[in-house]
């Protein structure tokens, strides 16, 4: 037999035998301040969250694997948008803004933002109650943009996270502090010596729609998404998943 056939062979016996394809990784951008949206748990050190499940989920479903990649809530499109990653699944809104530079999948969960003050100050208050005083807000979200833009307040300063918010508000450098409601409620509830609580009665600015981003180039991937959020919205897995983390 002669080196060709003896190729030949070899080559179609590799086929034959060869591995199953892998599934594909999906890179998934999250960040670690939203809990319980999606942080990381101290015991493994890994990325954990209802949007983290959530994706985890959505990949399954789609033949894929997540791949998380931890990215701070203000980078998170721009990372998107120069290919870092594939998804975006956080607690982000689906606003008007957003969808003019990044795609969103149907909403899988509503919500507002909340106000919260010292623990041992206890007045509720309204925003007019707070003209003239100096208020915090996470750096790149639409409850930022809504404060500075009613203009009746000092200053409203920005930060990278919740927690920084709440160190300023606890140590009385700034009056209050406002955030996603179900990321402040959980915290709050989970960790009293934060010091803040949140003001009872206050009326959200906004209410807004939670979905998944995904690229405007990558029609093909959101399609794809939809259809598995479709599916465990009518398994009732979807609100298993928000139950999970007091959702």
């Amino acid at each position: 037999m002669d080196m060709k056939h003896v190729a030949s062979l070899a080559f179609g016996f590799a086929m034959a035998f060869a591995a199953p394809a892998y599934a594909e990784s999906v890179d998934v951008g999250v960040t670690t301040t939203g809990v319980p949206f999606t942080f990381v748990d101290t015991a493994s050190q890994e990325p954990t969250g209802a949007m983290v499940d959530l994706a985890k989920a959505i990949t399954a479903d789609i033949g894929d694997e997540a791949e998380f990649k931890v990215v701070a809530f203000s980078a998170l499109i721009p990372a998107l948008s120069s290919g870092k990653i594939d998804l975006i699944s956080a607690g982000m809104f689906a606003t008007d803004e957003r969808k003019k530079v990044v795609d969103f999948s149907t909403p899988v969960y509503s919500y507002g933002d909340a106000m919260f003050v010292a623990a041992d100050d206890t007045t509720d208050y309204t925003l007019d109650d707070l003209k003239g005083e100096t208020v915090g807000a996470q750096i790149g979200t639409t409850f930022a943009d809504k404060l500075q833009a009613l203009g009746t307040f000092g200053e409203v300063k920005l930060y990278d996270s919740i927690a920084d918010i709440m160190r300023d508000v606890k140590l009385g450098r700034i009056k209050a502090g406002f955030g996603d409601k179900p990321i402040v409620a959980y915290q709050v509830s989970q960790k009293p010596e934060l010091g803040v609580r949140l003001v009872e009665g206050y009326e959200p600015m906004q209410k807004g729609d939670v979905a998944v981003a995904v690229s405007k180039e990558n029609s093909a991937l959101l399609e794809k998404v939809n259809a598995a959020i479709a599916k465990l919205k009518d398994s009732g897995e979807l609100d298993k998943i928000f139950a999970k983390y007091g959702l």
